[in-house]
């Protein structure tokens, strides 16, 4: 079942609160997103564990519900 980006952004929401999420679909499909996210948490980290942050508040819905999500992760200016 194909996830909404208002979904995918409440779970990075949950676990960055400070987060700022854009969502950009990639297909029409529901499956297959774009997610910018900017967070002070990610200051100091690696892009790699930005990503990783990111997929940890997605859990097992990554891979499953959500099939594919490309990432730019950044740290507010």
């Amino acid at each position: 079942m194909p996830m909404p980006a208002a979904d995918i952004a409440a779970l990075i929401k949950a676990a960055l609160p400070d987060a700022t999420i854009e969502m950009e679909a990639l297909a029409n499909d529901n499956d297959h997103w774009l997610a910018r996210v900017t967070s002070a948490e990610f200051a100091g980290k690696s892009r790699v564990q930005q990503h990783k942050m990111v997929f940890a508040a997605l859990g097992e819905r990554m891979g499953g519900e959500l099939h594919a999500l490309q990432l730019h992760t950044s740290v507010p200016n």
